[in-house]
């Protein structure tokens, strides 16, 4: 494949027309637009739909596009690298993460990220669903529990668990629901705790439907009644008598991946970033995360 056509078809596709990408580059537009139909032509495969004004990608040039986009972005790094003798890590990084990681550890991280990669620019987006790291334009992205996917690469750094937790003032009472604290989607009438071999049910009656498990956190804090939770997120209030730890949730084992795309080198700024991960949750245990909430 022509790479030098490759880097016009992306150039056109990123401005949205011959004219302007022409403009920006500083290029003849018919020799772009020579270049791209050889493209197509290579591939058999038309890659933009022409109209008399708009020029719009096809399917197939969008995912070509996305592609040829990061590994041109990586030869020009790596090219870069060897002919400068350089190690250093520079450039954009865009991270998707999940709310509640976002909101106890992610700051922490994305600041000592910084003092030890001062030439990146980290932007850190905070979304539960799981995003398309492709189409969205992510380098990285950490979901929990993550389903199989083809696409991606990557491995668990962090593990934890749910406990029911409560404060000291409210009972559990046999043979009658308990106060409890749940999220907004939650239509659970019971909860199973203890383990696989030993297992008992706590009927509960939810008096509060919270989106943010900060939130349910506090809640049950102030006596609002008991709670599914992280381990992470009420181990030291537990282990302060603040909280009761009424059992673990059977079967609720969490772990959170940081994923990438595997039809894409690994940038040096996803692997510093991965390794930062790495160094701050060496054992990956939720007490690991626990030490972000109160350093």
């Amino acid at each position: 494949m022509d790479l030098l056509a490759l880097n016009d078809f992306t150039l056109v596709a990123r401005h949205g027309g011959f004219g302007r990408a022409a403009r920006a580059a500083g290029r003849p537009k018919a020799t772009l637009s020579r270049r791209v139909s050889d493209l197509e032509v290579a591939l058999n495969l038309r890659l933009f739909e022409r109209g008399r004004r708009d020029l719009k990608l096809t399917e197939e040039g969008r995912a070509l596009f996305e592609r040829a986009r990061a590994l041109l972005m990586e030869l020009e790094e790596t090219t870069a690298a060897i002919a400068s003798g350089s190690e250093r890590v520079r450039g954009r990084l865009r991270i998707s993460a999940p709310l509640l990681f976002s909101q106890t550890a992610m700051g922490r991280l994305a600041a000592e990220f910084a003092r030890l990669h001062p030439e990146v620019r980290l932007d850190v987006s905070t979304d539960d669903r799981a995003v398309d790291m492709i189409e969205e334009g992510y380098d990285l992205v950490i979901r929990v529990n993550p389903a199989p996917d083809a696409t991606l690469v990557g491995r668990p750094f962090l593990h934890d668990r749910l406990v029911v937790a409560a404060g000291p003032d409210v009972a559990q009472v046999d043979d009658e629901a308990v106060p409890a604290v749940v999220r907004g989607d939650d239509q659970a009438r019971s909860w199973t705790v203890g383990t696989a071999q030993s297992a008992r049910e706590i009927a509960i009656d939810p008096v509060l439907r919270l989106s943010s498990l900060i939130m349910i956190r506090d809640a049950v804090r102030y006596g609002a009644g008991a709670a599914r939770l992280p381990l992470s997120l009420v181990s030291r209030d537990i282990a302060a008598g603040r909280l009761a730890h009424w059992g673990d949730v059977v079967g609720s084992d969490i772990a959170l991946w940081a994923l990438y795309p595997s039809r894409r080198l690994l940038n040096a700024r996803v692997s510093a970033f991965l390794a930062l991960l790495r160094q701050s949750f060496p054992q990956g245990a939720p007490a690991e995360l626990a030490a972000y909430l109160d350093p």
